[in-house]
């Protein structure tokens, strides 16, 4: 939404590592966490639907330009690489 709405927006650091930590990942209950989970993905679903431009750009903060569409497969792909490495 903040691409489609803003040009080239710069997107602050992230790291997933610390949040893991300090959200307490290895603590929370697996059926509310399933059910956060099927929310997300109604809400990331509909978000989708109202994408009218998925070539406008962003930017993460060490400057490598992404496009809505570039970070969309992405965003999929990354919930399937951390079920295959959950099931390992």
């Amino acid at each position: 939404e903040l691409m489609q709405r803003d040009d080239n927006p710069l997107y602050p650091n992230w790291d997933q590592d610390e949040t893991a930590v300090a959200e307490r990942y290895n603590t929370q209950d697996p059926a509310v966490v399933a059910a956060e989970l099927t929310e997300a993905a109604a809400s990331l679903s509909a978000a989708f639907k109202r994408v009218t431009d998925w070539s406008r750009r962003g930017r993460r903060s060490d400057g490598v330009q992404f496009t809505i569409e570039s970070f969309s497969k992405y965003f999929i792909h990354d919930p399937i690489h951390h079920l295959h490495d959950v099931n390992r």
